[in-house]
């Protein structure tokens, strides 16, 4: 039986992580502001709801008093937020309210870095942990995206991942970063990789791609430490 705590998983990549990863019998703290869905399936797997908004600073406290002890053997940091008509084509820096750019700071950077450090005692108690965090391409280099707080925070992520790594090799903890490009995200997981395909013509990946590579990173032993995946759509001239 294994145990996951997976972070913004109401909808989405998180939605599909917490329905598509665990087998029966695993146990998974699904973390969210609204209450989803994905409770009430009957599957055999223990999901257990912590209430928690990222933007206020006591998110860390209330997910660690709610876990207290238990053992964590994969935690799955799947939050980011961006500028409002940050994808649209009108979109302008200029037009970015400091409130909002320090908002998507602490989202994306603060609250990763203090919700990670406070569970850090609960993946020790683990024979193989393992800490998966779900970049972007936007965070790598010539991808030609113009979102400036966006794109810094998807940088920082993968420094994060690099410091963390380092921090608890001595704890056989692996550390993962995987960066997808564009998702087919607001296709539900439980419909299929087709329907993804072909509502955008293989222009957005589908949300089972990336549950199939946790997987099968979740599956290596813990001697193997996988560091960073990319994953551009194959039309995506630009990742």
């Amino acid at each position: 039986m294994k145990k996951y705590i997976v972070f913004g998983a109401s909808q989405g990549l998180g939605d599909a992580f917490v329905r598509g990863l665990p087998d029966k019998g695993d146990h998974v703290w699904v973390i969210s502001r609204r209450r989803p869905d994905n409770l009430d399936l009957d599957d055999g797997i223990y999901r257990t709801w912590i209430q928690a908004d990222l933007s206020k600073e006591d998110a860390a406290s209330i997910i660690i008093d709610s876990l207290r002890e238990e053992t964590l053997d994969v935690l799955i940091y799947n939050v980011g937020i961006w500028e409002k008509e940050g994808f649209e084509d009108h979109y302008n820096f200029d037009n970015d309210a400091p409130a909002d750019i320090a908002n998507i700071i602490h989202v994306n950077i603060t609250a990763t870095i203090t919700c990670i450090q406070a569970l850090l005692p609960n993946l020790r108690q683990s024979e193989a942990g393992k800490i998966i965090l779900i970049g972007s391409t936007a965070g790598l280099d010539h991808t030609n995206n113009d979102q400036v707080s966006f794109v810094a925070s998807k940088y920082g992520l993968r420094g994060i991942a690099s410091a963390l790594r380092e921090h608890v090799r001595k704890d056989g903890i692996a550390v993962t970063c995987i960066n997808p490009g564009e998702l087919a995200a607001e296709i539900p997981f439980e419909e299929g990789a087709d329907k993804a395909i072909s509502k955008y013509n293989g222009t957005r990946i589908p949300v089972q791609d990336i549950v199939a590579l946790v997987k099968c990173v979740v599956s290596l032993s813990k001697a193997a430490c996988v560091k960073e995946i990319h994953v551009p759509a194959i039309t995506d001239l630009n990742a």
